[in-house]
C-alpha cells in the first residue's frame, strides 16, 4: 500500500438520544396525577363515614374558606345556633359542674382559680370573677383582663358558646373614688370592663347573638356592703342565662319540661 496513515479518513461516531425513552421524566407526571386521584378517593371515602358535623364543617370550609374561618362558637368547626344546646334553670347545677371542672384543668392559674365564684339564682348561672389584693382579673384602673384572667375568661367562653342560652355581663368596682383626671369615674371603669369581657369572650366562643346585656353598675351593687373598699367588690359578672322550654316539650338537654297542672276551679257566687 502507498497511502500514508496521516491521509486516513477520521472516523465519526454518531449516539442517537430518544427524549422520553427509559430515563426520561414522563412517567413522573403520570404517576403525581395517580397518587392525586388516589388521594382524592380516600379523602371522599373518609368523608362518606364521617360524621353529619365534620361533613358540614368541610362543606363549609369550600363553600367559604373566609366565613368558615370567622364563624363563631368554639374550636374550628363553630357552632350555629341549631346545633348549640339551649339548657334549662333544672340543668344549671351540671353546668357549674362542667365550669368548675374545665377550671381545675388549668393548674397554671392558681390562686385565681379559687376567685371564680359560682351560683345558681333565680336568673341562671351566676359566674363571679372576683379581684382580691395582690391577685386580680383586671390591673387597677385598667379596662383588659391580665394574662391569667384571659386563660379563664376563653375557658368560660369556650364551654358556655356551646349553648343557646344568652348571657348578660355586668362590671362592678369597689366604692374607691377613680383617680383618673377628668369626667372618667367608676360609672366608666365597670362598664368598660364588662364590655372589654364582651368583646374578649365574642373571640373565644360566645356568639355575638348570645349577648343579651352589658351592664356596668359601678359601686351600687357592693359584694361587701359593709367593706365598700374591699377588693372583692371589684368583679365581673357572667350570667348565664335559661329559656324555659314550652309545655310539653323536651329540651335538648334531654330533661322533659315539668308538667303544669290545670288551675283549680272556683266556685261561682
Amino acid at each position: 500500500m502507498s497511502g500514508k496513515a496521516g491521509n486516513t479518513p477520521p472516523i465519526i461516531i454518531v449516539k442517537k438520544v430518544v427524549a422520553g425513552g427509559h430515563h426520561g421524566g414522563a412517567w413522573k407526571v403520570a404517576y403525581a396525577d395517580f397518587v392525586t386521584a388516589m388521594m382524592a378517593l380516600f379523602i371522599v371515602l373518609w368523608l362518606m363515614n364521617a360524621s353529619p358535623e365534620i361533613q358540614k364543617a368541610v362543606s363549609l370550609y369550600f363553600t367559604d374558606p373566609r366565613g368558615f374561618q370567622e364563624m363563631d362558637g368554639t374550636g374550628n368547626v363553630g357552632a350555629e345556633k341549631d346545633d348549640a344546646l339551649l339548657i334549662s334553670l333544672d340543668d344549671m347545677p351540671q353546668l357549674k359542674d362542667k365550669l368548675t371542672k374545665t377550671l381545675k384543668t388549668l393548674p397554671q392559674l392558681g390562686a385565681l382559680q379559687e376567685q371564680v365564684e359560682m351560683t345558681v339564682t333565680g336568673d341562671g348561672l351566676r359566674i363571679e370573677l372576683i379581684d382580691k389584693e395582690g391577685n386580680s382579673f383586671f390591673d387597677s384602673g385598667s379596662t383588659e383582663l391580665t394574662r391569667s384572667a384571659r386563660t379563664v375568661v376563653t375557658a368560660l367562653a369556650t364551654e358556655i358558646g356551646k349553648l343557646e342560652n344568652p348571657i348578660v355581663i355586668e362590671g362592678h368596682t369597689d366604692a374607691r373614688p377613680f383617680s383618673n383626671r377628668g369626667y372618667y369615674s367608676n360609672w366608666d371603669l365597670s362598664t368598660d370592663r364588662a364590655n372589654y369581657a364582651r368583646r374578649f369572650m365574642e373571640q373565644h366562643g360566645i356568639r355575638p347573638a348570645q349577648i343579651g346585656q352589658v351592664r356596668g353598675f359601678a359601686d351600687r351593687q357592693l359584694r361587701k356592703p359593709d367593706s365598700p373598699d374591699d377588693y372583692s367588690n371589684r368583679r365581673v359578672s357572667i350570667i348565664v342565662g335559661f329559656v324555659q322550654p314550652p309545655p310539653g316539650a323536651e329540651g335538648e338537654s334531654g330533661a322533659a319540661a315539668p308538667e303544669k297542672k290545670p288551675p283549680a276551679k272556683e266556685d261561682g257566687h
